[in-house]
């Protein structure tokens, strides 16, 4: 297992805000931003800000409010892409295909005859300009603060 570097790790300089995401919520504990390379139109990550390398290292709590967070924005996601079905993924290891070592999960929706484009389970990951990940996390934002509002 590779050691939790947080001087190098790219979700922590997003945090930090020395690297640009295209951010869709933000709390003390928990960033929601968007995949630079998505499977598909919304797919977002969901990641503690303290950087831990694996699930196993965060306490009961942390998981719990990584997944309450998470389980708002894939109610979001769905929302905001009229998604016809969603993944929600988190790897632990390379041998689980981890790449980048800071926990983060997945959100990725899904949509009818998508993964015929591809090669297995998931589509190939699309380009997206800036721009389009900038205008898909404020889409998801406020189908999120309009689900927050309602209770």
């Amino acid at each position: 297992m590779p050691a939790a570097d947080a001087g190098q790790c790219v979700f922590c300089r997003i945090v930090k805000r020395e690297a640009s995401a295209a951010r869709v919520y933000e709390d003390d504990e928990v960033l929601v931003f968007m995949d630079k390379a998505p499977f598909n139109v919304g797919h977002t990550l969901v990641i503690p800000k303290k950087h831990y390398a694996f699930l196993t290292e965060m306490s009961d709590e942390e998981v719990a409010r990584l997944f309450a967070v998470t389980n708002r924005v894939v109610k979001a996601v769905f929302r905001a892409v009229k998604a016809d079905g969603m993944n929600v993924a988190q790897s632990n290891g390379r041998a689980a295909s981890q790449d980048i070592f800071h926990v983060h999960v997945h959100i990725v929706p899904r949509f009818e005859g998508d993964a015929k484009e591809g090669f297995g389970f998931f589509p190939p990951r699309k380009n997206m300009s800036s721009q389009e990940l900038e205008e898909t996390a404020q889409e998801i934002s406020r189908a999120l603060n309009e689900l927050t509002s309602v209770g």
